[in-house]
Order: C-alpha cells, then structure tokens, then sequence
C-alpha cells in the first residue's frame, strides 16, 4: 500500500458519510475518463498569449516553486492534516490555478508583500449601490434564514441569485446575467481572483465556519470586504480556505452523490476549479439515479493536467 493509498484509507477510517450509507458509496477510479485534454478555455489561452509563455512553461514554474519551497511544502501539509486530506489535493489545485490562470510569483514571500499591499484599502461588496447586506435582506432570501452555518447560508443564497435575480428584472432593478460572485464580490473588475489559492471572496464566506472550527480564523463578515481580502491573499490564510474548499467537495459528492473522489486530485481539482461542489453533487446524484450503470464525474481540462502529471506531483511530497 502507497503513501497516497495508506493516507486515504486513513482518512475514510475517520469520515463519516451523511445521506448516504458507507456500502452505497462508489469509489471513482483513479485517473482520467478523457483519452485527450477537454478544450481549454479561450480566454485562458489569451491571457498565456499575453504574457509571452505556455501553459507548459507556467507548469514548469509552478512545479520548480513548490520543489524549491520547503516552507511552501510544510505549510500545505500541514493544512492538508488538518483538514483530513492528501497534500496532493492542494497542489493540484495550486498547480492547476498557476497553469491555467494566473503566472505564480516567484517566491512565497512575494505573495505576502502583494497581501500587504492591499492592507487598509477601503472598498466593499456591492453592485450598483445596493450593499450585499441590504441585498441578502430582501424577502426572496427569506428561506435561506434557517440556515445554521455559513457554507449552506451561501449556497442558498446562490441558489436564490441563480434562480431568482440572475439575467432578470426583480422590483424594477435589472441584474446581470452573471455569477452571483462576479456581481457583488468582486469590487476591482470581475472575475478577479486572489492569492496562493486563487479563492475568490464568495467561497470565502462559504468556508468562513469551517475555517474558523478547523484553523483558528476569525470568522468573516460580509460587511468587511477588507478582511475577506486579507484572508484570500495572505498565504497562511489562504492554503487554509484552499483546504476547506477540497475537503468540502469531498464531502460533498460523498454524502449526496455516493461518490468517494478522495482518490482522484484530477476531479478535486476540476471542483475547485468550477466551484458550486454542493450543486454539482446534486446533478450526478440525479444522473445516477436515472441510470443503470455509474455517471463518474469527470475531469476538466485543468483536471485532467493534474492526474496526468500525477506521480510527478506525488513526488514533490
């Protein structure tokens, strides 16, 4: 039995699933279900085209970083324990932001003088003067009240953006047909994302309760963009909300869709990469339900570099 192997099975030992009984649960094979790299996206190709490189050349940064770095190393360990996941989820993720979307900076260190920089800017979420407090008050977001911890609270009021205010006209105010985190929490110019981990503020917020309970972090206020932003670019912050992220995801498809993808950093990744792990269970779960043979979930472009460049990465640890 391997590393990778002995530390997973250590990890089922100590989980226990919700909404679906230990027996149902189907483990998803290892490795990639596409033959050949799913398309990447355009503007992802520009943004390599623009900086004079290559997808290769971006891996093979953040790869050299991550070899090079033994404190980077023992902090994404250290995190990955305390949130009952392989460190290879996280490099995966680290490794498939830094490819795919943005160039890594060179050094660790470098990520905390860009933290500081934003230290004491004064901005807030927001769109189109509506505050997201006064917008998460109005009566359409009344059935997410009951909600007890901050990753459902978030997740319903996504569902509600999505079904109620996303592309339309509600109280005669039109909304973008957008994200919800694209719309109210991204102040500097949408789709911006920050950090080691490249979380945006919004997934941030979900992650607030488990982060605090697990990490030691002061719980985050919608109210205060500052100390979300501080959470998501400060690299000891950061890896912490990363893990969250993976752990949630893993728990995620486990509890709802029956699916054990702790063995696969190829679909974690994928989930960090779309996001909305939560809903995404929901669909396969349907899927499979409607089905006589298992629906695996399936990896994306940024997925499927991972498990392909897997026992190079397994080796960095």
């Amino acid at each position: 039995m391997g590393r990778f192997t002995r530390a997973i099975f250590l990890v089922l030992l100590v989980l226990t699933p919700t909404g679906a009984s230990a027996g149902s649960v189907r483990v998803v094979p290892a490795g990639n279900r596409h033959t050949e790299q799913p398309a990447i996206p355009g503007a992802s190709v520009r943004r390599t085209q623009a900086g004079k490189t290559t997808f290769d050349l971006k891996y093979e940064k953040v790869r050299d970083l991550l070899a090079s770095d033994d404190r980077l190393r023992s902090k994404i360990k250290a995190t990955a324990a305390a949130y009952g996941i392989d460190p290879i989820h996280m490099v995966g993720a680290i490794v498939g932001e830094h490819t795919f979307n943005v160039d890594v900076y060179d050094t660790l260190q470098s990520y905390y003088v860009k933290a500081a920089s934003y230290a004491g800017n004064s901005f807030r979420f927001a769109y189109d003067e509506e505050s997201i407090a006064d917008f998460v008050a109005r009566p359409e977001f009344g059935a997410c009240a009951d909600e007890t911890d901050s990753y459902h609270l978030w997740s319903c009021r996504e569902d509600v953006w999505e079904k109620t205010f996303r592309g339309r006209t509600v109280g005669g105010k039109s909304y973008p047909n957008n994200r919800f985190s694209a719309v109210f929490f991204q102040p500097f110019y949408a789709g911006q994302t920050f950090g080691l981990g490249q979380i945006n503020p919004l997934t941030a917020l979900m992650l607030s309760d488990l982060v605090s309970k697990t990490s030691g972090v002061a719980k985050l206020d919608e109210n205060d963009a500052a100390g979300v932003y501080k959470a998501i670019m400060d690299p000891d912050l950061s890896l912490a909300f990363m893990a969250g992220v993976l752990r949630k995801a893993i728990d995620d498809y486990r509890s709802v869709a029956g699916m054990d993808i702790s063995r696969n950093p190829g679909v974690t990744a994928t989930l960090f990469n779309v996001g909305n792990s939560l809903q995404r269970a929901r669909i396969l779960a349907a899927k499979n339900a409607a089905s006589s043979s298992p629906v695996w979930p399936e990896e994306n472009y940024y997925g499927w570099l991972v498990n392909d460049r897997l026992k190079e990465l397994e080796r960095l640890f």
